[in-house]
Parts: C-alpha cells; sequence; structure tokens
C-alpha cells in the first residue's frame, strides 16, 4: 500500500516521470501519458468546461435579467412587494467572468479528492500551485487606481495629449500608446489599471459605438501584452523565463522591444485611422459619467487637492511592491501598512475599493489552479514543433490559457534553441489580447471597463476587436 509521503510525490505526476517522448509522434505520446494518469483528461476536461462556461458567461447575465423581470411582473401582479429573485441572483453570480475559473477549481477540487484522496489534493492547492502572480495583480491593481496615482498619470499624459488639443482622439492614442509601454516599468498589471481607468474617464464615457468600444478594447489588451517586453521583469510570461534563460532587459529590447513599439505605433495609427471620423465626432459630445463606478476609480470626490509628497509616497509603495513582486510576504505587508497609511491620510484620498482587485485575484487564481495540471499536453505539444509552428501554437495556445503558463512550460522542454524561445515568448506575448484569460492583466481591464459594455463584455466582440492588431504584431515579431 503507498504510504501518504509517496502518494504526494506521486500525485499530480511530474513531466519528468513520463516517458521520453522521442521518436513517438505527438498522438501516441498524449495517448500514453493519458493512459499512465487517467486523471489527466478529467482535469483537462474540466478546464474545457470552464473555458466554455468564461465564453458563455454573457448569456448567464440575460438569463438572469430575464428571471428578475418575470419575478419583478409576478409581484406586481400579486400585489407583493418587487424583491432580488435568488434563481436571477445566481444567474448573475455564473455569469460574472471573474469567478469562473474558482468556482471550476472546486469542481476539480472534488474530482481529485475522489481520484487520489484529500492529502494529495490539499498538498497539490495548498503547496504546488503558486499564487504569488495573483496576489501581486491584486495589490498593484489597488495601488494603481488610487487618487493620487490616476491623478498623476493624468497628469502626466495630458502634457501629450494637449499636444493633439486635448481632444477624445489624442486622448485616446496617447493612453493607449504611452500606457501600454509604462507596463515595462511599472508591470503590465499596474499599466492595465492606469490605461483602463483614464479610457473610462476621457473616452468611455462619451458613449462610442459599440464597433469602436470592442476595437478599443481588443487594442488596449493587445498593446499591453507586448508592451511590457522592453524589460525583464514586468510582462509575467518573460518573467517566468528570464531567469531560467538568462534574458536580460537589453536582449528583450534588442530582440523584442523595439519590435514591440512599432507594432504597438503600427496598430494604434491603424485604428485611430479607421475610426477617425467617430473619434473626432466624439469632441462634440458631452461626457456621461457611469454613476456606479467605484469612488476610488478615478474619483475626484476628495476634498482636497492631492500634496506632492502624497503622490511620491504612493509611487513609493507601488515601487516597493513591483521590487518584491516575487515575495508575497513583503509585498502583501507592504500593502498593510499602505491601507493604514491611506486610513491616515484620508482626507486626500477616495476610498480604496478591494472588490474589483480581489475578483481578479480570483480568477487568476482559478486560473493558475487549472493550468498547473495542462503540462501534460502542452508541454509535448511546445517540444514538436518547430520555430515558425511553435510562434503559431503558442499564440493559439495563449488563447485559451495564460500566457505566462505557456512560456512557463517551454522552460520545461530540453534542449530548445534560441530561436524556439524566442519565437515561444513571442508567440505567447502576440495572442495576450484575444481573449480575456491570455493575459494575467486582461481581467483587471474587463473588471475595469465591463459597465461600458452592458456589464457583459462578448468573447467575440474581443476576439474581433484584437484581431487586427494581433496580426500587425504577427509581422512585428516574425517579418521584421
Amino acid at each position: 500500500m503507498m504510504s501518504p509521503s509517496d502518494a504526494l510525490r506521486a500525485f499530480p505526476r511530474a513531466l519528468s516521470s513520463y516517458p521520453d517522448p522521442t521518436g513517438q509522434s505527438i498522438v501516441d505520446t498524449l495517448r500514453q501519458r493519458a493512459e499512465i494518469e487517467p486523471f489527466n483528461l478529467v482535469a483537462t476536461g474540466i478546464f474545457l468546461l470552464a473555458i466554455v462556461h468564461t465564453f458563455a458567461a454573457a448569456r448567464f447575465t440575460d438569463l438572469s435579467h430575464r428571471i428578475q423581470h418575470r419575478h419583478d411582473e409576478r409581484a406586481r401582479a400579486e400585489g407583493r412587494r418587487q424583491t432580488p429573485s435568488v434563481a436571477a441572483e445566481l444567474m448573475h453570480f455564473l455569469g460574472e467572468v471573474e469567478v469562473v475559473f474558482g468556482l471550476w477549481a472546486l469542481v476539480l477540487l472534488v474530482a481529485m479528492v475522489g481520484y487520489a484522496g484529500w492529502e494529495p489534493s490539499k498538498h497539490y492547492y495548498n503547496d504546488l500551485v503558486n499564487y504569488t502572480e495573483p496576489l501581486f495583480v491584486v495589490v498593484i491593481m489597488a495601488l494603481a487606481s488610487t487618487r493620487p496615482i490616476i491623478g498623476f498619470a493624468e497628469s502626466a499624459l495630458r502634457v501629450v495629449a494637449n499636444a493633439g488639443r486635448g481632444t477624445p482622439g489624442s486622448w485616446w492614442a496617447t493612453i493607449l500608446i504611452i500606457g501600454p509601454v509604462l507596463g515595462s516599468f511599472i508591470t503590465e498589471p499596474a499599466a492595465m489599471t492606469i490605461c483602463a481607468l483614464l479610457l473610462a474617464r476621457q473616452f468611455y464615457d462619451l458613449q462610442p459605438s459599440p464597433r469602436l468600444k470592442y476595437a478599443t478594447l481588443g487594442l488596449l489588451f493587445v498593446n499591453v501584452s507586448i508592451g511590457g517586453t522592453l524589460t525583464h521583469f514586468a510582462a509575467p510570461p518573460v518573467l517566468m523565463v528570464a531567469r531560467t534563460w538568462d534574458w536580460s532587459t537589453s536582449f528583450m529590447l534588442g530582440h523584442f522591444g523595439w519590435r514591440a513599439v512599432l507594432a504597438i505605433l503600427a496598430s494604434t495609427l491603424a485604428y485611430f485611422l479607421l475610426f477617425r471620423r467617430e473619434l473626432g465626432e466624439l469632441a462634440r459630445r458631452p461626457a456621461i459619467p457611469d454613476v456606479d463606478v467605484p469612488e476610488n476609480y478615478g474619483s475626484t470626490a476628495a476634498p482636497l487637492p492631492v500634496p506632492t509628497w502624497l503622490t511620491a509616497t504612493h509611487m513609493a509603495f507601488m515601487a516597493w511592491t513591483v521590487l518584491t513582486s516575487h515575495y508575497p510576504a513583503l509585498f502583501v505587508g507592504g500593502f498593510l501598512i499602505f491601507i493604514g497609511f491611506a486610513r491616515a491620510t484620508s482626507v486626500y484620498q477616495s476610498q480604496i475599493e478591494l472588490k474589483g482587485p480581489l475578483l481578479v485575484g480570483f480568477f487568476l487564481a482559478g486560473l493558475v489552479i487549472h493550468g498547473g495540471l495542462q503540462g501534460w499536453w502542452i508541454a509535448p505539444v511546445l517540444a514538436s514543433l518547430s520555430e515558425t509552428p511553435l510562434f503559431l501554437s503558442a499564440t493559439v495556445l495563449t488563447s485559451f490559457n495564460d500566457n505566462a503558463l505557456i512560456t512557463y512550460l517551454a522552460t520545461l522542454v530540453p534542449n530548445l534553441s534560441e530561436g524556439l524561445k524566442v519565437a515561444v515568448v513571442e508567440g505567447a506575448v502576440t495572442g495576450g489580447g484575444l481573449t480575456v484569460i491570455a493575459n494575467a492583466p486582461n481581467p483587471a481591464g474587463q473588471a475595469l471597463l465591463a459597465r461600458f459594455f452592458d456589464n457583459s463584455i462578448k468573447p467575440l466582440g474581443l476576439l474581433l476587436g484584437a484581431l487586427p492588431p494581433t496580426l500587425i504584431v504577427i509581422a512585428a515579431f516574425r517579418l521584421l
């Protein structure tokens, strides 16, 4: 009988424990691994159901509204007080994209306990899954959305936007070009938070057409995904490989950075020319602020102007979080100190709401739980491809997995040439804007901007909005 310690070592099975696939076809390799560890198919099946759920989230939201409408009609007909319908609230909960992977992680846990028992399952969830990235995103998102940081970012970008007479079009281009590139220095999640909040105030409040809304969202996601590649420490998919492959900032600039900047400029210019008429018309529209936006997300409700020393202190907290991003005890401890500091300086602050960051963190935690069990098929797929097919496969796989997972699994593939290493990272960041789950900062952007899409961003709309800039990125990385 297997001892508890043996059980912990045996499940989940390490990739190195599978037979060498050399000489086998990819189909034979995957069939063999499924036979050796049948739970592989169960874990991947649950993961696919979670992905389908994310694409169907809007349908649950629509169903929630219909159920509540029928509930209200019955209450009026019977002369009863209108109350929220439990069924409608449940459907609304199932329609929240941020909770999908967490819910299916519970299903996975039940299946895992039934298959391997409690101890191995607990070992996987508590010891083998790394929650550093979700925790970091919660903290950096909360810090980046504070009034002093947003005010400072807006003031800095206004200098550039005013060169274009401060029109909505100039703000739109400024945010979508400069903001993502800043992600190479303040990290991509922070850049996404700042860009989304400023776009909400300077662009989305003007009620552009649905076509322009989705084009802007897709462009934002793509630009942020590649905008963090100027350095080796800011983009999650780059962080996964930089230390293992000894990639420095100079390497990133030479192989990725300048191409990424050209792609951001080209994509933004292309969309600007395509929508130039509507962007010009937005200058003549009054802004219609969303009354439901949380107070801290760009609020100017605090009665006193923010002093310079306070902004500098907030930036110091952000710098500490970035510098200690690999050490949760340090950046979470720093954040707890920040909460006390914000309370002491509340006369200059707006309310710090944690609901949005916590939901995003929950989304990412669920994603890494599922993703940690997909290496059995992703790693051999990556290892079986040559450079261009590897690039394209990484781009497609990223759409259904967090791109940091793709690059992490690439580090487990032995004897990758330098060209293959570059190709897999290029593909991972290229596909980072195609879906909400493709890049860690995307859920933050969705959480902050979903209200402009009737609280339900349609996956097909996002895909169509992101596809043209993704094609431009492919050309920049593969042809230049």
